[in-house]
């Protein structure tokens, strides 16, 4: 049996990610800070520690006590529009964060470093998005982890440190934190419909993305380790269909069994068109997501009517204010 360190275990792609490493056999390490987890969230009977991946302490005390075979990397901020707002905090927690323990896997012989990118490295280029492309991102976000992407590369050629990459891509589903008003579309509209609020757009609701199920997602991440081809290679994963914002405000309100009110705020500055090929995941994993959109929808509505609306709050640590969109000053 295999122990794995597994950080960003109480957030939404992490916790579900810790139950398929468990239920393959692997012993587990979660390590998650709760800045936007939840206790409720890290499977039971699970060694947990609450800590950062900042705090070199913390990620020192993890190597000392336990061999550590496998890291996958999951714990971010993932607010690819908030990030140029945020700058150091983004660089801190999605880049420097991930340095502390790439550190940490070379320095204690790990085998392979698991990490989850995201489709944002792409920026604004002409979809759908294969990995054979020049990575461009156009916000701090993509920026920061595209340069981790970058070092697992670079300590392969250096230290041999073997890596996987994937880059998921608007996932949502159960678990998912539907109370951050900056990230995850899916939730944010099932929390303003919970709260019998308008759904907010920003622009025209033409953008174009394609939404991934988490039970399509999170098992391909686990079992990635026992994949020998996976080794070394970067992953697009997630769905092939893209819609529009305004489509999938209609799925959403459909599945809630609410109108379709919508209000639509000032455009910000994003990618207006965003998925991605899956040929090389297929090829390596026979990889091919089995839920249809609107099913996934359904059962995530179905979870959150059961857990109810989250309040949101502001994002306290703002670093520029300049441009800032529409809802979010």
């Amino acid at each position: 049996m295999s122990t794995c360190l597994l950080t960003g275990v109480a957030g939404f792609l992490g916790s579900h990610v810790a139950e398929h490493l468990k239920a393959n056999g692997h012993e587990v390490i979660g390590l998650d800070d709760m800045s936007g987890g939840f206790v409720e969230n890290v499977p039971p009977n699970m060694n947990y520690l609450r800590g950062s991946i900042n705090d070199l302490e913390v990620i020192d005390h993890i190597f000392r006590n336990h061999k550590i075979d496998y890291i996958f990397h999951l714990a971010a901020y993932a607010a690819e529009g908030l990030s140029h707002f945020i700058k150091r905090f983004n660089y801190e927690n999605n880049l420097i964060g991930s340095i502390n323990l790439i550190n940490a896997a070379v320095n204690h012989g790990v085998k392979c470093f698991v990490f989850t990118s995201s489709i944002a490295v792409y920026g604004d280029m002409t979809p759908p998005f294969n990995e054979s492309m020049i990575a461009q991102p156009e916000d701090s976000y993509g920026i920061s982890k595209l340069a981790v992407e970058h070092e697992l590369v670079a300590s392969r050629k250096i230290f041999g440190l073997p890596y996987i990459i994937f880059r998921p891509h608007n996932v949502f589903g159960p678990r998912q934190n539907i109370g951050d008003k900056y990230r995850n579309v899916v939730g944010i509209f099932m929390n303003q419909l919970l709260q019998d609020k308008p759904m907010t757009i920003f622009g025209d609701g033409e953008q174009r993305r394609a939404f991934s199920y988490i039970d399509d997602v999170a098992p391909i991440i686990a079992r990635s380790i026992e994949v020998p081809a996976a080794i070394n290679n970067v992953f697009n994963i997630g769905a092939d269909m893209p819609v529009t914002v305004n489509q999938l405000s209609a799925m959403v309100a459909h599945a809630m069994g609410k109108q379709s009110v919508r209000i639509f705020l000032r455009e910000r500055t994003e990618t207006k068109m965003a998925w991605c090929n899956h040929s090389k995941i297929r090829e390596v994993f026979g990889f091919k997501p089995q839920t249809e959109l609107l099913d996934g929808i359904t059962k995530m509505a179905q979870w959150v009517e059961l857990h109810g609306a989250r309040s949101t709050s502001d994002f306290a640590q703002i670093e520029i204010r300049k441009n800032l969109p529409e809802g979010w000053e």
